[in-house]
């Protein structure tokens, strides 16, 4: 099989202040806990194809994708954050979903099958999580918002990526690490 190491979910970020610590920490550390829950949203983009293959639906949702946009508008307007940033950063987040979504089923089209798997409820167990994430995201722009208004920030967040792929390797398809910065390309605030 192609992508062998699907997706497997990669939770914790590494600890990255010591208490008492006096030592600055650099962009890409500061980012870790974005990219961590960034990744850990592409994740569950394995249950999401999973639960789109035996129910037979499509990979888009209009609908869903409309709600997940105003609910993070409504939710980063409250952190005030700009919403035209917040959309952009999440019409990415879920553009690199569907990118996960679509690599599997065409993968398991290929192959006749998707993986063994017990029944997925998209409706009252991946969508709550995903909700959950979705705060944990707001709340991370919020945290990250000096840095990625930096005229650094696209390089900056690429070498964090680099370095959040490096650490998680033995977890990581490449479609993992494509997704990811698909997932985050639209990060950085600053202007171009």
């Amino acid at each position: 099989m192609r992508f062998q190491k699907l997706l497997v979910p990669f939770f914790s970020a590494p600890t990255l202040v010591v208490m008492g610590s006096t030592q600055p920490q650099t962009a890409a550390d500061r980012f870790q806990a974005l990219i961590a829950t960034s990744a850990q949203r592409l994740s569950i983009g394995k249950q999401v194809a999973l639960s789109k293959w035996d129910s037979k639906v499509a990979v888009e949702d209009a609908p869903r994708e409309a709600f997940v946009i105003a609910a993070a508008m409504q939710a980063g307007g409250l952190r005030g954050l700009d919403q035209t940033s917040v959309v952009t950063f999440f019409k990415a987040q879920i553009e690199a979903n569907k990118l996960v979504q679509y690599s599997l089923l065409a993968e398991w089209y290929r192959l006749g099958n998707a993986p063994a798997h017990s029944s997925i409820d998209l409706a009252n167990t991946i969508r709550p999580e995903l909700d959950q994430i979705q705060t944990t995201l707001i709340a991370e722009l919020a945290d990250t918002r000096t840095i990625r208004a930096k005229a650094s920030c696209p390089t900056e967040l690429a070498v964090a990526v680099g370095k959040y792929v490096a650490a998680h390797q033995a977890d990581l398809s490449q479609l993992d690490a494509i997704a990811l910065d698909r997932a985050l390309a639209t990060a950085c605030s600053a202007k171009k």
